[in-house]
């Protein structure tokens, strides 16, 4: 999703992890010292050797199921478009909610309109080149976004996520194990895109699709890492599709929050809708 430039961030809940402590009477630590410490040394062994044992999961295999858990490589090949109808709620000395739609067709275009009393606020990728409307800020006429500017719509143009054919966008991909993600001991991957911004995606261990992608890329000389939490599921043209998103700059006091009441696969987009206005597309030659 890409964000507002007045986004707030809500905090991230705080996780308190509680430990029992248990202890023996000093009496039986020393009656029963040579019982004890060969037990506790073998019991030590037997749960490296299990965990020895219990094979971690590859990259491809994480990928694979992701695919599978979205609707499956023939399906997500076959969406080729997607509109997303909804609202933004957006922080600001209370809840502001805007008209919400995101349209993304591939192979990478993407519009993204929020809307309040009258006023849409654009922003789009044409695959080459980005530009916004920011009637909010007093700026009716398209803009062209700047490099750094344009980066979280790359991603956003993104159908699959980040996960699906990284070889071939020229990504890395690695494996870090599990991390807590709101009590879900998720799977983390790490995908260093091509441009070297890194994103951490978080799978849930049941269902295998996104539940979390952490951010990091330098955005105007300055580091910036964006927090985007995901969620409600539901399928259309045969992949499921997030209808809950909430994002914001990582450790800002309110995210926005993104609810997509309509999916709609496969519907025509003229091209022109990602292109500046005014821009003429020429045809490109077949190869």
């Amino acid at each position: 999703m890409m964000l507002l430039s007045h986004q707030l961030a809500l905090p991230p809940a705080l996780h308190i992890g509680a430990f029992r402590a248990f202890s023996y009477p000093p009496g039986n630590l020393r009656m029963h010292s040579r019982l004890i410490f060969p037990f506790i040394f073998g019991a030590l062994i037997a749960s490296v050797a299990f965990g020895q044992d219990k094979s971690q999961p590859t990259v491809d295999e994480l990928v694979s199921k992701n695919i599978e858990a979205k609707g499956g490589a023939t399906a997500l090949r076959d969406l080729q478009s997607l509109r997303l109808t909804g609202k933004l709620l957006v922080q600001n000395g209370g809840e502001i909610e805007l008209g919400y739609v995101d349209i993304k067709k591939r192979p990478d275009e993407v519009r993204t309109e929020a809307s309040l009393q009258g006023m849409t606020q654009i922003q789009a990728y044409d695959g080459k080149e980005g530009w916004k409307v920011s009637p909010f800020f007093g700026r009716k006429d398209p803009e062209r976004m700047s490099a750094d500017d344009v980066k979280a719509l790359i991603e956003d143009s993104e159908i699959d996520g980040a996960l699906v054919d990284w070889k071939a966008k020229g990504s890395t991909v690695e494996y870090l194990g599990t991390e807590d993600v709101d009590g879900t001991p998720a799977h983390k991957l790490k995908v260093v895109r091509k441009n070297g911004d890194v994103s951490f995606v978080f799978l849930d261990p049941d269902h295998f699709l996104e539940i979390r992608v952490l951010t990091q890329r330098m955005r105007h000389g300055a580091h910036e890492e964006v927090e985007t939490d995901l969620g409600d599921y539901e399928k259309a043209g045969g992949v499921f599709v997030p209808t809950s998103i909430e994002a914001g700059r990582k450790g800002a006091p309110d995210k926005q929050r993104v609810i997509i009441d309509k999916i709609e696969a496969n519907v025509p987009v003229d091209d022109a809708k990602f292109h500046f206005p005014g821009q003429i597309a020429l045809p490109q030659p077949k190869s």
